[in-house]
């Protein structure tokens, strides 16, 4: 749903290059170091000596997925059928939300291990408004929001201002929040969402018609947000890329996309009662990523998130407020916590003391897997949505299987210790070969 701004990261001394991008405001593209522009030849030998230097980005995650699919659909006849890929859209959401909060505070190079219990304590503050008080829903929601944003800011003045490090502080709280949830209530309390509209996020589907305008809508802003960043690159007499990329990216959204919402709008059901349309959650959670891309790539903020992530030094040198964006940057990731403890609440219909105590490390190993880089300053969320879906084919596929939850911790593991490693070793890689061109 998103389109990578087209900028460059650096600027080349070399005249020719400078003679290039002034080519390129009268529409001609032009190759600069960085090889975010130049033809659609140049853009992927580009990007296959990035993927040699060490930077492969999702693409081990996008080939696991693939992998996944074709072992998982040829071992068991239900994997790729319309109501398991349902199933497994739903199932994703929530760890795909709690992975993508946790990407806010690993690209800063930190780490956050209450984001799974501050869903809990938000969702508890929820059921007891709506159940207890009778609050309208929506402000339950709004003040849960609230004190997710009351935590992010507790641990970001901790972690920026008073020097603690994150891990002990978020390790602190993922105790402590296992309490204060038996306080609030209750030992062996459970509390069933008795909100229609709350239950319906990750148990009911839109109408077949809905899917198709959603569909319209993400190629829409797709092509517009494209077409904005290449008209405001030719105005400022910048590179740009060819027009052929952005056809042939808009192209796969419109056959992938196409097919989704196609086989998510005919009957699932194994029973009289039909089931049809794309499961509500899903135009939620895009609608989530958009802007949460958006931020990290179209202001200045989202520019010094990775510049910290990087350097924090460098960036407090350069003038970058590097606390100010830490607080900010678990202030996020709080928040975005509560929204995954909301979809799972929604999808179980029930809030428990336990509630988000299991699920942060699997966040933590879905950013991971997904290319998000745990030394900070590299990786995207949409990376973390890949690796969190990846994840969930790992359970949903060995669970079809019939084996036993044992294994799927062992493989789950092996993966991300296998991610760990490539990220360390791309790294190294990549480094290498910076000092091997100076």
């Amino acid at each position: 749903m998103t389109t990578t701004p087209e900028r460059s990261t650096e600027q080349s001394s070399n005249p020719s290059t400078n003679t290039a991008a002034d080519t390129a405001a009268i529409g001609e593209p032009s190759t600069i170091a960085t090889g975010h522009e130049g033809t659609a030849r140049d853009q992927v030998g580009n990007y296959l000596q990035r993927v040699r230097g060490g930077d492969m980005g999702m693409l081990p995650a996008l080939a696991g997925v693939i992998v996944l699919g074709i072992l998982f659909g040829s071992l068991s006849p239900f994997f790729l059928t319309r109501l398991n890929i349902a199933n497994l859209l739903t199932q994703t959401a929530a760890l795909m939300m709690l992975a993508m909060a946790l990407t806010f505070v690993i690209l800063i190079a930190e780490i956050d291990l209450s984001a799974g219990v501050t869903s809990g304590v938000g969702m508890a503050i929820f059921v007891l408004l709506v159940n207890k008080q009778d609050w309208n829903w929506v402000l339950a929601l709004v003040v849960a929001l609230l004190a997710g944003m009351v935590i992010g800011s507790f641990i970001g003045y901790f972690v920026a201002k008073v020097g603690v490090p994150s891990f002990v502080v978020t390790l602190g709280l993922f105790l402590g929040f296992q309490g204060l949830n038996l306080v609030l209530l209750g030992d062996g309390g459970l509390y069933r969402i008795e909100v229609p509209a709350v239950v319906a996020i990750m148990n009911n589907s839109m109408p077949v018609w809905a899917g198709w305008v959603m569909l319209a809508v993400i190629i829409a802003v797709s092509l517009g947000t494209a077409l904005y960043d290449r008209r405001r690159r030719l105005a400022r007499g910048m590179a740009v890329r060819p027009m052929s990329l952005l056809w042939a990216k808009v192209g796969a959204w419109v056959i992938g996309g196409g097919l989704l919402v196609f086989l998510l709008s005919q009957n699932r059901s194994t029973s009289i009662v039909e089931i049809t349309g794309v499961p509500i959650v899903v135009p939620i959670a895009l609608a989530i990523l958009w802007i949460g891309t958006s931020a990290l790539d179209r202001t200045r903020w989202g520019l010094h998130i990775y510049a910290v992530g990087g350097n924090p030094e460098a960036a407090r040198r350069g003038g970058i407020n590097v606390a100010r964006l830490r607080i900010s940057a678990f202030i996020l990731c709080s928040t975005l916590a509560v929204v995954s403890g909301l979809f799972s609440a929604s999808q179980t219909g029930t809030v428990e003391p336990s509630a988000g105590r299991d699920i942060v490390l699997s966040g933590v190993a879905a950013a991971v897997v997904g290319g998000v880089s745990l030394f900070g300053g590299r990786g995207r969320l949409v990376q973390a949505v890949i690796g969190a879906l990846l994840i969930s084919m790992i359970t949903n596929g060995l669970g079809l299987l019939g084996l036993p939850a044992g294994i799927t911790f062992l493989v789950t593991g092996g993966v991300l210790i296998l991610a760990a490693t490539i990220d360390a070793l791309s790294r190294r890689r990549s480094g290498s070969s910076s000092l091997a061109r100076t």
